[in-house]
């Protein structure tokens, strides 16, 4: 994502770790600390283990649906 305005329509089912951080306005290391807590787990992709968010999960940790595990 670069810096236009975010819309949830068009966002993606997957998100990186920087769109994420974009979305929620906060740190990229903190959107990889809350998967380890478990706050806002993430999908390991690849060889190299990209994590990889869904965007469901996002969404109800902004309020604006409900969880879907």
């Amino acid at each position: 994502m670069t810096d236009q305005a975010l819309s949830i329509a068009t966002l993606p089912d997957l998100l990186t770790v920087r769109e994420v951080a974009q979305i929620l306005r906060v740190s990229p290391l903190t959107i990889k600390r809350w998967g380890k807590r478990g706050k806002l787990p993430a999908i390991r992709i690849n060889s190299r283990g990209d994590r990889r968010y869904k965007k469901e999960a996002v969404l109800w940790l902004l309020g604006i649906q409900q969880k879907v595990e």
